[in-house]
């Protein structure tokens, strides 16, 4: 299969000149001092619609004939490439109709419907939306529009590759959230035809890696589960179109935990005033898990931030567990009054922040005149938590349970 060219990265670049924003390119100092090296992060998050999907969606769009545009275009997505389609076609004069996920962002539904898109929430997964939305293109004409697997998607998606090389050239390191790779061939394509020796690494949710199997079995390999927080990225096999590109120009394909995305997404949040999904902080993650491999200067593109609020509250709690900087404890007192303030004071002096206390004596395992706490705490990271529980026991405190 024949690679897309520069030039025709090039002319999309110029396609979109007028259509979306050159995102910024902005240096992480934290992230630098765990590579020993300068790391940068290209916002996508940041772009209209916030994703970059917008780029290939309008490339797409643009090449369409008059009669394809007359019969209008139908898409299926979790929600960046449904917003990206959606503006695209509101732009273009174009009808749209979006199928996404029954449990698509509430946000992500409402946005794609106010770019102008008839948006249907239908499939329980991706991949069954996928079928729902070829079934109704077959069924009454209009156009598919595939979210990564066609030449004009990738040149549109290859416009962060070269805005990466004007911003930074001399990058040495440019790491991709990949999911079905249409994002990461674009970006391949551009960096390598200019600056072949750059690195291109590609990051997966470990929970939804399609990539690794079929890099080996040299074909697209289909995966089964995709459950995944990184929603943006949980596709559950390639596609022909960017199997061939990721195959022949990307040097490295590496996974990450549902853990270190929410590090990463809270990272981006706390540190760099960066608010970005799941998937669109893989990158990220994937320079915390593998430091080893980055070649400085790197560059990681944030690809999305989309992200519902409540979810997000959640994932905050879930990053800063991971990070260890909660601490639930169950700690068993004699049922006396002053014990139960006493373990709070003894709390206070090591710098614990209580967030809930439940009290309770109903439990097989005490004994007559016990009380067990349960109690949620803030600690200052993985050596804070062990010290309160050390510094607990050693105060005579029973420990019971800690997580």
């Amino acid at each position: 299969m024949q690679l897309i060219s520069l030039d025709r990265i090039h002319a999309a670049a110029k396609e979109l000149s007028d259509v979306v924003r050159r995102t910024p390119l902005a240096h992480s100092r934290v992230l630098s001092d765990h590579v020993g090296g300068d790391v940068h992060l290209k916002c996508e998050n940041l772009q209209r619609t916030g994703a970059f999907k917008l780029r290939g969606a309008y490339v797409r769009l643009r090449a369409l004939d008059e009669r394809q545009r007359a019969a209008g275009v139908v898409a299926a997505s979790a929600g960046n490439h449904a917003q990206g389609v959606a503006l695209a076609a509101s732009l273009l004069g174009i009808r749209s109709t979006v199928f996404m996920p029954e449990r698509a962002t509430l946000p992500k539904l409402a946005a794609t419907q106010s770019y102008g898109a008839t948006v249907r929430a239908e499939g329980a997964v991706l991949s069954e939306t996928l079928s729902l939305a070829k079934e109704h293109a077959d069924r009454t004409g209009a156009e598919f529009i595939h979210p990564f697997d066609h030449p004009d998607v990738l040149a549109g998606q290859g416009t962060v590759g070269l805005e990466i090389l004007e911003q930074l050239p001399h990058v040495g390191t440019v790491v991709v959230p990949t999911g079905g790779g249409g994002l990461i061939s674009g970006v391949a394509a551009a960096v390598k035809a200019v600056r072949p020796q750059v690195r291109v690494i590609g990051v997966q949710a470990e929970q939804a890696a399609a990539w690794p199997a079929s890099l080996e079995q040299g074909a697209p390999v289909r995966i089964e589960n995709t459950r995944t927080m990184a929603d943006g990225i949980a596709v559950a096999e390639p596609g022909e179109v960017t199997f061939a590109h990721v195959s022949a120009l990307v040097d490295e394909m590496i996974t990450v935990s549902e853990q270190a995305l929410s590090r990463a997404l809270l990272l981006c949040l706390e540190r760099m005033k960066l608010v970005a999904e799941p998937a669109g902080v893989a990158a990220v993650a994937g320079i915390l898990e593998r430091p080893d491999l980055m070649t400085s200067p790197t560059v990681a593109v944030l690809s999305g931030g989309n992200i519902d609020p409540l979810l997000l509250l959640q994932l905050i709690r879930h990053g800063m567990t991971s990070a260890g900087r909660y601490l639930s404890l169950r700690v068993r007192l004699p049922d006396r009054p002053g014990s139960l303030a006493g373990l709070v004071a003894q709390l206070g002096d090591l710098a614990a922040n209580v967030l809930d206390i439940e009290h309770s004596r109903i439990s097989g395992a005490l004994a007559l005149g016990e009380v067990d706490v349960e109690i949620s705490l803030e600690t200052r990271g993985p050596e804070h938590r062990e010290h309160v529980v050390a510094e607990l026991t050693r105060a005579g405190f029973t420990v019971t349970s800690e997580r």
